[in-house]
Order: structure tokens, then sequence, then C-alpha cells
């Protein structure tokens, strides 16, 4: 660009039939500022000389009287000479592994959080099926925000909204699934805490893209909490994918998404092959019907080596221990 010709106008500065020596700085000036290239010095010089191309490493400005002079150049330092002054650390250091954290026992907003429970190194046998959801099912279907939020810090109170917005597959209604142990149709949680207080594991089963939304840590925590081992989708949301993971669940997809209808209401499902757990290697799924017949298929997970040790210590918190 030749020097005093402004972007977009085309006029140079010694054109005075087509434009005022005071237009053209206004120009150039809107110009520098829209150069996203340009550091903060830089442009400020640029705007003061009204000139695209004026370089304060050389050249000079002219003052009202007539004297020539140059711009200094700016001063500075990285850091503070004297560092950052930190009155408030925002947080109370630790003081030791064997110090106590003292919990109200009758709080409701605050519980003490146990670690989950190992692999116990056996295959998942005739798991009844908690839920075959629906449709999308975000973090807020599996764990639903508003008024819940304040159960953040107790995980046993917050568990009761756990799937409560997610569509039930066999009948069209949310929060009301099939209590295999009486027949009954009851909310999600209440059920599953029925077969935890049984010593029983349930699985879910799910659509495309499961756990998309938010990052809710929650939910993953409330379905490990409430003993279901497995969530078989036909896809995940990455970072839900790898919460389920961080907990010591089994976040499995179907190898082909067709078996997701084969799954019926009163199925017991198992999960083999984890003995032989490896990165890159399927695991097998098998449907016990309440017909008495079964049917079995291939899932697929994209655990590494790391995650595999996560899921046999329980949860990523445990193998790090």
């Amino acid at each position: 660009m030749k020097r005093g010709i402004l972007y977009g106008v085309g006029v140079g500065p010694g054109d005075p039939e087509l434009i005022t020596r005071k237009a053209q700085r206004i120009i150039a000036q809107a110009a520098v500022l829209a150069v996203p290239d340009k550091g903060s010095g830089e442009k400020t010089a640029l705007t003061i000389a009204g000139d695209l191309c004026f370089n304060p490493l050389t050249d000079t400005l002219k003052t009202a009287d007539g004297r020539e002079v140059k711009l200094k150049e700016p001063e500075g330092t990285d850091f503070p000479p004297k560092g950052f002054e930190v009155k408030d650390n925002g947080y109370v250091a630790p003081t030791g592994k064997d110090a106590e954290v003292v919990i109200n026992p009758g709080s409701n907003r605050l519980q003490v959080l146990k670690p989950f429970a190992a692999w116990d190194g056996k295959e998942l046998i005739e798991m009844p099926l908690l839920l075959k959801a629906e449709g999308k099912c975000t973090t807020d279907h599996i764990s639903m925000a508003g008024p819940w939020l304040r159960f953040r810090g107790h995980l046993e109170n917050i568990s009761d909204n756990m799937l409560m917005g997610a569509v039930n597959a066999f009948n069209g209604k949310t929060n009301s699934i099939l209590n295999q142990l009486n027949g009954k149709y009851e909310a999600v949680s209440a059920v599953a805490k029925q077969y935890k207080a049984k010593g029983i594991s349930s699985i879910v089963v799910a659509e495309e893209n499961y756990g998309e939304g938010s990052s809710r840590e929650h939910a993953a925590m409330e379905p490990r909490f409430l003993n279901v081992k497995v969530i078989l989708a036909k896809s995940f949301a990455r970072i839900h994918e790898t919460n389920l993971k961080k907990q010591g669940m089994l976040a499995l997809t179907f190898a082909d998404k067709d078996d997701y209808k084969k799954v019926r209401e009163e199925d017991k499902i198992s999960i083999v092959g984890l003995k032989e757990f490896a990165p890159g290697k399927p695991l097998t799924a098998i449907l016990y019907h309440a017909d008495g017949t079964e049917e079995s298929f291939a899932v697929n997970h994209t655990y590494n080596e790391l995650q595999i040790k996560w899921f046999k210590a329980g949860a990523a918190l445990n193998a790090a221990r």
C-alpha cells in the first residue's frame, strides 16, 4: 500500500478536492482499530499519526508549532518488581491426611462421601433393567438442576432426582418405571434404592448422545451411588462418557444400534467379558427375557488402560489414593 492511501478509500492525503485531511485522519483511526493483529501500543501510535503507514520507531510527528517529534518507546515489566501481593488465597490449605472433616450428621445438604467399592472381579450377571430411555437424555434429564442444587453436597439426597426427566420407552412417561421386585410402577430413584438395599446391581439403556449438555458430575455420581453399574447407549456425549468412567461405571455402546430394540421391559441383562477387559476388545451383553428366551450381542467401549484401572479400583479417585 502506498504511503497515505487508506483502506477502503483509495484516496491519498494529497487529494484535497476529494477528501479533507481531517476526514482522512478519522478514517485512518477507525481502520487502525479494526486491524486485529496490531498490539495496543502500535495501534495508539497509528491512531495519533492518522496514517496507517506510520512507523513509530523511525517516523516523526509535527506539532502545532511545526516542530518534529518522535514518540518515546513505551516501557514496562513482565511482572511486578516486588511480586504479586496476595492477602487472601481464597482457600484454607489442607493440614494433612489425618485431619478430620466434621459434618453435622443431621445435615440434609452435606454428607460424608465414602469411596465407591472396587470391582469384585466378577462378571455382571442378570442385572434388572432399571430404565430404557427413549429419545434425548441430557444431563438435566439425568440430574435436574433448580432446587435440587442445594443438595449438591449430599449425594444421597440429590440422588432422589436421578433420571426423573428421562422418558420411559415402554410407557412414554417420566419418572415411572417397572419395579421388577413387586411389579409396580414407581419413581426411578425409588426403584434403584430398593435394588441397592437388596444388593442388586442394575443397568440403564439409552439412545443417541446420552449425557449431552452441561458437564454435570452428579449425572454420573448418582447412578453410581444407587448401584447402577452400566449405561448402555447408542452413543455418548464425550464429557459425560468420561465422567461415567471416572466414577467406576461401564459406559458401553451397541455395536449394532438396532439391538436397542431387543431390550424388553422385564429383561435381566448380563455383561460378560470383564475378566479380559482390554482396550479395543468388545464385551458381550446377554438379554434374559421374561418368556425364558435369550439374546446376545456385542457391545463396544472406549476405555484405555488407565480408565480400566479406574473401573477395577471403583473410581478414578480410588486409583489415585
